[in-house]
């Protein structure tokens, strides 16, 4: 088993930015850290989005601390583009991310491993760890909700997280579910292409694309109450609201982003209402294709041995740190989970682990 002071898993946005301040405290991969990352190349999660999200659409697209993002053609596509960048970075810092590298979990070390060590296992073999910075994000875990008749549904339904053109579900009507920024730029992507419905649980609040910073810093400061709690992080959208753009403006007046409540219930050609709650629609919508773009969950099920949740659900945090296991560090995780955040996510679990085992 190899033996190093801080391993970091994932190579996004947040693991990137906790591997640069590494080699800034003096750890260098090889020397004293390693960087592990699940997918084939760089890019995070970014290389996975839909084809037609471009850079001009892109949502949250932040430079890595040290290198700039560069000037880009604003109709290339996200999932090229930021994928340049995060190779581009690397190369730069020369972090040498292993991959591809599955970690199927972390535990404890026993007496004879080495007190005090984290064990780090992969399908690609073992480390030895003092530190850990957890970066896997949640794109691993799209959350599919259940609702009743869901399994009879005789359509195709499918996550955001495997959405790619809208050529896939041109001229089938379509019931996008969900609040998010996603459900509604694939809503205007695809119905350019197709008739929609759009359905959430929550009436979704538009606001002014310009966020000051006190306000994104209030913003995160409510997000960061749920964790330091113990309970199950929101994303920073549910508090900020959705950016009034150009095109969500167009969107609100030509009545695709009409929002309707949550169906009661799936059958098998579409989605039934209780009729009180849709006036004055039909309590009845046919529909080929159910769209969930609900979200994620944290992808942290390699840590259970670790047995970081508590009653609540959560994790409690203090800022990046895991407050019952301060060798854990989560970053890109509730508070952090935007891009800006996970950059100063990084600094802080870097710093945090510096101070604990005296890099």
């Amino acid at each position: 088993m190899d033996r190093v002071d801080v391993l970091v898993v994932g190579a996004g946005q947040a693991g990137l930015s906790a591997a640069y301040h590494l080699t800034r405290a003096g750890l260098r991969p090889g020397h004293g850290m390693v960087v592990l990352d699940a997918g084939e190349r760089p890019g995070g999660a970014w290389q996975h989005r839909w084809d037609g999200l471009t850079m001009a659409h892109a949502h949250g697209v932040h430079e890595l601390p040290g290198m700039a993002l560069p000037d880009v053609d604003p109709q290339e596509r996200a999932s090229a583009a930021v994928a340049r960048y995060f190779a581009a970075y690397e190369a730069e810092f020369g972090l040498d991310v292993v991959r591809p590298v599955r970690v199927r979990r972390v535990r404890e070390a026993t007496p004879d491993e080495g007190a005090g060590l984290l064990v780090v296992e992969t399908d690609r073999g073992t480390w030895l760890t003092r530190g850990l910075v957890n970066a896997t994000g949640t794109w691993d875990k799209p959350f599919w909700p259940s609702y009743p008749g869901r399994a009879d549904f005789a359509g195709r339904q499918l996550h955001a997280h495997d959405y790619r053109t809208p050529d896939d579900v041109a001229g089938q009507h379509v019931v996008v579910v969900g609040g998010g920024t996603s459900a509604v730029q694939i809503l205007l992507e695809i119905a350019e292409v197709t008739t929609t419905t759009w359905v959430a649980r929550r009436e979704p609040i538009f606001a002014e694309a310009d966020f000051d910073e006190d306000a994104r810093r209030a913003a995160v400061a409510k997000v960061e109450e749920r964790t330091r709690a113990g309970l199950p992080p929101q994303s920073v959208v549910s508090v900020t609201g959705l950016p009034l753009t150009d095109a969500n403006r167009k969107g609100l007046e030509s009545g695709v982003l009409r929002r309707l409540p949550m169906f009661e219930r799936i059958v098998p050609d579409g989605v039934v209402w209780a009729a009180r709650d849709v006036p004055p629609a039909p309590p009845h919508r046919e529909a080929g294709v159910i769209l969930w773009a609900t979200g994620y969950r944290p992808a942290l099920d390699h840590l259970a041995p670790l047995r970081l949740r508590c009653a609540g659900g959560g994790i409690v945090m203090d800022g990046t740190q895991v407050v019952g296991e301060p060798r854990v560090q989560l970053v890109g995780y509730g508070p952090t989970a935007s891009t800006v955040g996970a950059n100063r996510a990084g600094r802080t679990a870097v710093r945090n682990l510096r101070r604990l085992l005296g890099l």
